[in-house]
Parts: structure tokens; sequence; C-alpha cells
């Protein structure tokens, strides 16, 4: 079953130094458009962290620091990745929870401000569990048919996603051919910011999901104990959090103003 696309989806996976969203960087991406009526458009770039790639990241991907040391900076590549995924749905393998946070921070490092607006995000992977309770590999050869060769290259990756959620759509009846009702699905809970520190209550208001003030209401929070804000914009959280973080603060400042 081909997608139904109401515009072009990128399918994109990232190599990295490790999985620490604020921290680790990128060393390697491919991306995968699809477009509406069909045309697909692929790119891949091994990428200069800028930093040491632990020997045990090496062993996953094989991607060591000589292999990227005369590549381009995510910096030097931002403009071009931007590019290609602005204006395009999103989707990946454990995307939601890793590879957008990572990509967002990346980014906004660059000093490209990304938006997630009108952007839906669709995780094969969480269709993947919610029906079957499996990794890429095993979701390749159970859907496709097919050995996963290459595993952990960034190409094979995304090329082997995009073929899953084609075959997942083939087999279950009940899932719908929509990209925004793939993206609720393929969610777990709502958050505010990609990395999962600010949620969305059922009042869908924006509430913390971590700390002492796990659960309760973040312009609350930032009125009651102002410092926790700038605690927040010290510490060692991701650029997307602090962002969100500062948007919220400078609403509630507006309404009082307005």
């Amino acid at each position: 079953m081909e997608l139904n696309l109401t515009k072009p989806i990128c399918f994109f996976d990232l190599e990295t130094t490790g999985t620490n969203v604020a921290k680790d960087r990128i060393v390697e991406i491919a991306i995968l458009k699809v477009f509406p009526n069909g045309n697909k458009e692929s790119k891949t770039w091994l990428v200069n962290p800028e930093m040491t790639i632990p020997q045990e990241v090496v062993a996953i991907h094989g991607i060591s620091d000589e292999k990227v040391a005369n590549e381009p900076t995510f910096k030097q590549l931002s403009s071009q990745v931007h590019d290609m995924i602005k204006g395009c749905d999103l989707g990946g393998y454990n995307s939601n929870r890793f590879d957008i946070p990572l990509l967002v921070e990346e980014l906004l490092r660059a000093g490209v401000d990304f938006e997630m607006k009108n952007v839906v995000a669709v995780d094969v992977q969480t269709i993947f569990h919610k029906k079957e309770q499996r990794t890429l590999a095993a979701a390749y050869q159970f859907y496709c048919g097919k050995d996963l060769i290459d595993a952990h290259s960034a190409e094979a990756d995304t090329t082997a996603t995009y073929e899953v959620l084609k075959s997942q759509l083939d087999r279950y009846g009940d899932l719908q051919n929509d990209m925004k009702y793939l993206a609720d699905y393929s969610s777990r809970k709502r958050f505010a910011d990609f990395a999962g520190f600010i949620a969305f209550d059922k009042k869908e208001e924006e509430v913390f999901a971590f700390g002492k003030f796990k659960g309760k209401n973040v312009e609350k929070v930032l009125e009651d104990e102002p410092g926790y804000y700038g605690w927040i914009q010290n510490a060692d959280f991701p650029l997307y959090t602090k962002k969100v973080l500062t948007a919220i603060k400078l609403r509630k400042l507006n309404n009082k103003l307005s």
C-alpha cells in the first residue's frame, strides 16, 4: 500500500555519539523524502561531531573519529538538512523519543529555529510495538520478509523503516493511511517539548513531567517558584525544552499585560 500523503514526508535516521539528547551529536544522517505523487529523494551525510566518538558506540555503527575527521560539521550542513525537511511531515523508528529531539537540538545549536507546529511525526516503532513487540530488524523480516543488511547504517535503517510502514498499512486494515492519524497512533503521550520534560494534561495545559513539580501546571509553578525557570535555563536540559519553557513564561507575562 502506498502512503496517502497530502504533503511530503521525510523518513530519517541518525547515527550519533550517544543517546543524551542535550550532549550527544550526529555522526550520520540519512533522509528519504517521499512526495505525494510517489516520487522519492534521498540524501545521506557523514557528519563531524566535533567531539570524540566513544569506542562502544563505534562498535555499534562503525563510524569512527577517523571516518568523519574531514567531513562537514552539522552547522555547515544545517541549511541543507533544513531545506530538505521544512514543510514536510516526519517519519522514523523510535524517532519521537530520540531522533527528532536530537535533530532539533542540532538545528537550534546551529541557529536554525525549527518548529513542529504544522508537522506530524509518525513513529513506526510505536506502531510496531503496539502490534507486534519487536525490533527494527525483526520488523523488517516480519513485515517485508527480508533480512536487514547493514543494520545501524542510517541509510539501510531509513529505507527499512519506510518499507515497514507501507507493509503495516497493508497488514492492518484498522490503520488509516493518513499521516495525522498515524502520528496520533504512534505517539505515547503528548509533550510540549520533544524530550518529554513538559507534557500536556487532560485540559491541554502544560505540566512538568519530571522532578519535584511533576504533574504541576507549568504557568503556576513559574509564578509561585520563579527561581525554577532560572535553574532549568542554567542546567543541562535540551535547548528546545528551554525554548518551550521561555515561550510559556512569555505567554503568561503577555496575558498579564493585556
